[in-house]
């Protein structure tokens, strides 16, 4: 077995998130060999003290320079009446990391989300805007970030927003499944964001943990960033352009040319409220780490070409 010794805990290694990370983290020259990659079943978020006892016995054995949360509780809708479940892991759980990080002298990144704000600001959100989440996700979120901060622990926190990757479950996916099996589809238009792959996301903490690795802690950035691709759209936007390349590259779709049709948000109820807004301004992270996030477009483009084999 490979000395883990100074290398990385990753926390939700089946997650889309995770699962990229994963492999992006393994291919690194610096972290090569030293990646332990924990899934559910071998570090259980939802249950505080075991979490902490088993999180700990991972510390004390791998004794790594960074720990990589990106487990987290994502079922929006479900939250609304899965409210403890959605804190002890969102909520919950970061601040333990903090809390065992710290006496360690351990980096913990961790990973939030454009759902702490109510999107009632007309302009992107900066890091300093105010929080409102409108449900109980972005408030479990909120909490964690909230609990990660106060443990006093060096951390970063990286808010994203759209979440998309070839693996596992997201609204690309979804999107391109019921394409090929519905001829018209509504499609809410009046929330925009900027869809962010996982690919983007894992190089970026690649590099983040990479330049961590090699620069002293007191010049090393730390606190709470956005992280997006760049550009915005509507999710009635982000399909159409989705279905527009994947006719060009020859999919077969039952969707009809003229089947997507646009709707507002109130035409499709859902039992958590979403912001309006979710576009994240990334101006501090562009200038802490040298980052030029991409435009949205071209990580729905690469996945596309993962997800039809089209890819080279």
């Amino acid at each position: 077995m490979t000395d883990a010794t100074g290398g990385v805990l990753l926390l939700g290694r089946e997650g889309q998130l995770g699962f990229e990370l994963t492999r992006v983290l393994g291919e690194m020259a610096c972290w090569k060999g030293r990646v332990t990659a924990l899934n559910r079943a071998e570090c259980d978020l939802s249950h505080p003290d075991s979490f902490r006892a088993r999180v700990t016995q991972y510390v004390e054995k791998l004794r790594p320079s960074a720990i990589v949360n990106a487990a987290a509780y994502t079922a929006v809708d479900r939250a609304e009446t899965e409210a403890e479940l959605a804190f002890a892991v969102n909520g919950i759980a970061p601040g333990i990391l903090g809390e065992i990080a710290v006496k360690r002298d351990i980096l913990v990144l961790h990973y939030s989300t454009d759902y702490v704000f109510d999107g009632l600001n007309p302009r992107p959100y900066r890091e300093e805007d105010a929080t409102n989440p409108l449900n109980v996700y972005g408030k479990s979120k909120l909490a964690g970030e909230v609990a990660l901060r106060e443990s006093g622990a060096r951390h970063l926190t990286f808010r994203t927003s759209w979440v998309f990757s070839a693996h596992g479950g997201n609204f690309l996916k979804t999107m391109l499944r019921l394409a090929t099996e519905r001829e018209t589809l509504s499609v809410v238009s009046d929330q925009i964001g900027a869809p962010t792959s996982t690919a983007f996301l894992a190089k970026t903490t690649g590099e983040a943990l990479a330049r961590y690795r090699l620069e002293s802690p007191e010049n090393f950035p730390l606190g709470l960033f956005h992280l997006t691709a760049t550009g915005a759209t509507s999710w009635h936007g982000y399909a159409d352009y989705l279905f527009t390349l994947a006719r060009a590259g020859g999919m077969s779709l039952r969707l009809a040319p003229d089947g997507l049709q646009a709707i507002p948000a109130s035409d499709y109820p859902t039992p958590a409220a979403r912001p309006a807004n979710s576009c994240l301004d990334c101006s501090r992270i562009s200038a802490a780490f040298g980052i030029q996030p991409p435009p949205w477009q071209e990580g729905v483009e690469a996945v596309l070409k993962t997800l039809t084999g089209s890819g080279e």
